[in-house]
């Protein structure tokens, strides 16, 4: 029999608008569910049961449907307000701030009907590639606890992998929802910078971080966007974006790529990418092809490092005995740069935008891993090799999610098939920027016809 946590979004959804559910039968649910694993898993920092049965009664009186997401229990990422609820960024700093008002893209999902049963964990200020911090965690991995969920979104992922929510949303810089989706076997959407406005984003016109979501299933990740889209005029990317919502006629064409020709991916993870590439070629006209991504590492190192300081910069100043060392190198790295660095960073990111629009002229979509490396110990804190080979950064095992946030094309994340001993694996699926419906028809089709699905955890 069927669990009432085992619905997707989708499925809750609909289930409560017919009356088949109430709004406060599927928060039940869903919070027992978290009492049962939460205390393993460590995916909330925060439960509002109370709140969310507040919310389930006034949907449940509402004469119709509020929205789209009416009467559906969604997990919130500890990075983003939430008025009245606490909101930690994942810092024992802010163990007890509790923000005046929601974040645009939490006041959306409110409107739409959503119930926030929590605030999902996440490292201090999302730096660190263990979902760890000094008041929860380590977030474990619901297929073997002893291994990493990843960050900086791996609280959302566990929640919707283990059933403690149908969605959750996430945020994502460098990568931070697609390799915890990668980990924990869930999908994901890294939208079009501004499709999901950020009103309060400290610098406007920047594209490196977008908010996203996770989920079990394709519709899900649609649902959730078409909830949080549209523009807002505080926010200079939400007005420029073109939606290109026209099909793919015949058998698309697909560009695959390991490694963008410059990250580090483990042998293992280019062993599942093929076979999941064999797959492909049931449905599409795969080319081994790639942008000129040449200088990509640095450029990213250098663009984020100069946002980190100017973000936290005075954070570092006033309170650095109380900040993790993750955290101060995340600062530290950007304190020594020049304007001529930036711009020179700048300069390399446009012409790899123009290299991957060119590529697209001859391809509808590119896919690549989602993840560098497959799950890892929860006690290792960063990456620091390859197969052996060192890495210069603790950041550079993120490359092959990160040099696709530097030109800020939308990426869906799908599980890919696995056998019963393997560890999950996700693939990137990459469009041109405007093209979310394109991808989300695209990942409908692998996703029920090749089985790039997700699969419950063995808890």
């Amino acid at each position: 029999m069927t669990s009432v946590c085992d619905l997707t979004a989708t499925e809750l959804a609909r289930a409560i608008a017919r009356g088949e559910l109430s709004s406060r039968d599927a928060v039940e649910a869903h919070l027992a569910r978290i009492a049962d694993l939460d205390t393993q898993l460590a995916a909330f920092v925060t439960v509002d049961a109370e709140g969310a049965r507040r919310a389930a009664e006034i949907c449940d009186a509402a004469p119709a449907p509020i929205g789209p997401l009416h009467g559906v229990p969604i997990g919130i990422k500890d990075l983003t307000d939430t008025g009245g609820l606490t909101t930690t960024y994942g810092s024992a700093l802010f163990r007890d701030h509790v923000p005046a008002g929601d974040d645009l893209v939490v006041a959306r999902l409110r409107r739409a009907g959503a119930i926030i049963l929590g605030k999902t964990n996440t490292p201090e200020f999302g730096f660190g590639a263990v979902c760890t911090n000094r008041l929860c965690g380590p977030t474990r991995n619901p297929f073997d606890p002893a291994l990493t969920s990843g960050g900086s979104s791996g609280g959302s992922a566990v929640a919707v992998a283990a059933g403690m929510v149908p969605l959750a949303h996430g945020t994502d810089f460098g990568g931070s929802v697609r390799t915890p989706a990668s980990f924990c076997d869930v999908a994901s959407i890294r939208p079009t910078p501004g499709r999901i406005p950020s009103p309060r984003r400290p610098l406007g016109w920047d594209m490196l971080a977008t908010h996203g979501f996770l989920a079990r299933s394709v519709d899900d990740l649609e649902l959730a966007l078409s909830a949080c889209g549209g523009s807002d005029a505080h926010d200079p990317l939400s007005a420029g974006i073109v939606s290109d919502d026209r099909a793919i006629a015949g058998r698309p064409r697909i560009a695959v790529t390991p490694d963008f020709g410059v990250a580090p991916v483990a042998r293992d993870v280019r062993a599942r990418f093929a076979s999941a590439c064999e797959e492909f070629a049931r449905i599409a006209d795969l080319v081994p092809a790639s942008p000129d991504c040449g200088g990509a590492i640095e450029t990213f190192r250098t663009l984020r490092a100069a946002h980190i300081a100017n973000n936290y910069g005075e954070l570092l100043r006033a309170r650095r005995a109380e900040l993790t060392p993750t955290v101060i190198w995340n600062i530290e790295a950007g304190t020594k740069l020049s304007a001529e660095d930036y711009l020179n960073a700048e300069r390399r990111r446009t012409a790899i935008y123009r290299s991957f629009r060119q590529l697209f002229t001859r391809a509808d979509f590119m896919v690549a891993p989602a993840a560098s490396v497959l799950p890892w110990p929860n006690e290792i804190s960063d990456v620091t090799a390859i197969d052996g080979a060192p890495l210069e950064t603790p950041i550079d095992y993120l490359a092959v999610t990160f040099i696709v946030s530097l030109v800020g094309f939308p990426v869906l994340t799908l599980p890919a098939p696995r056998g019963v001993d393997e560890l999950p694996f996700g693939i990137q699926i990459i469009a041109p920027p405007g093209c979310e419906s394109r991808l989300f028809a695209f990942g409908r089709i692998i996703e029920n016809e090749l089985s790039f699905s997700h699969r419950r955890p063995p808890l």
